[in-house]
């Protein structure tokens, strides 16, 4: 009985190193997992994903090569061969669509100026660009983008280079600089069943061109696609304050003083009203012998 025990005893045992290998692996396996630990240390999105599988390739090659050199490690060799041919796959997979997602130089300015600093990934942002058909519109000088009370709101615009002169009665309200809306105001204050024209003029001091979405067109990418709808709000509602800013920098009444656009005295009270307002309050005269209580006619 106690043979027996002992015997188990010592095929469970584990087999000790009586000393430590003399001479170490070589460099090719220490370069393969030091490949192998910056291969990991890749990040997301498209470029991290290039970045994890390119240094995951010469990890697992060198890995092979390292295997191959020594007989007595066939399935080390196997398996190395077999990640590295894994990550091959996935390389070439990655640049595939990385390429496809690549853009022209107006669009990519416009999503490293307006959608990269939001976060927005470029397979997001090629959904916005196939919403417009990936088209860029031109307005020559001069010409009109918007006429007040006739054009139709039926998109939403982004200037990409040039400069648009709005004007509202004939009267110059702001300008409009590259990657602003054309027609944010437009677009927030209607629903998405609404329908309705410009108030103000909208004319190109020079060659311009913008990109446009439909408006039916992005309101069904907002519906499949909720994050990308939250980006849009975000930049309309800042495009707006930016504007309404330019706006108050430049309300002065005859005297000078700045008006404070979002005080709501300003927006109702007609402009001659503003006017008359600012002159001093006409005290009548009293006439030589009146009481002070009497009225003056």
């Amino acid at each position: 009985m106690e043979s027996s025990i002992h015997d188990v005893q010592s095929n469970l045992t584990w087999t000790v190193c009586s000393k430590w290998r003399e001479n170490p692996e070589g460099s090719i396996f220490h370069l393969a997992h030091i490949l192998l630990f910056l291969g990991f240390m890749g990040g997301s999105g498209f470029y991290g994903l290039l970045y994890m599988f390119t240094f995951l390739v010469f990890g697992f090659f060198c890995s092979t090569i390292w295997a191959w050199s020594d007989v007595c490690t066939t399935d080390t060799f196997s398996w190395t061969f077999a990640l590295f041919v894994v990550s091959v796959a996935q390389l070439v997979h990655v640049s595939y669509r990385l390429r496809s997602v690549t853009f022209d130089k107006e669009f990519q300015d416009l999503y490293n100026f307006m959608f990269k600093k939001l976060g927005v990934s470029l397979t997001q942002y090629g959904k916005i660009v196939s919403c417009c058909e990936g088209d860029i519109h031109t307005i020559e000088k001069d010409h009109y983008f918007a006429m007040e009370g006739k054009t139709a709101i039926d998109k939403l615009s982004v200037l990409l280079s040039g400069r648009i002169r709005v004007t509202v009665n004939g009267e110059f309200l702001h300008y409009i600089y590259p990657f602003q809306f054309l027609d944010s105001p437009e677009w927030d204050s209607l629903r998405p069943s609404e329908e309705g024209v410009f108030q103000v003029t909208l004319r190109a001091d020079n060659r311009c061109k913008y990109v446009a979405w439909r408006r039916k067109k992005l309101y069904l990418l907002f519906a499949k696609h909720r994050y990308i709808a939250k980006i849009f709000a975000l930049l309309v509602r800042n495009d707006i304050a930016d504007k309404l800013y330019s706006l108050n920098d430049k309300a002065f009444d005859s005297h000078g003083f700045r008006y404070d656009l979002r005080l709501p005295s300003f927006c109702h009270v007609p402009v001659p009203e503003l006017e008359k307002t600012d002159a001093p309050a006409q005290v009548p005269e009293k006439s030589k012998g009146t009481m002070p209580n009497e009225s003056v006619p």
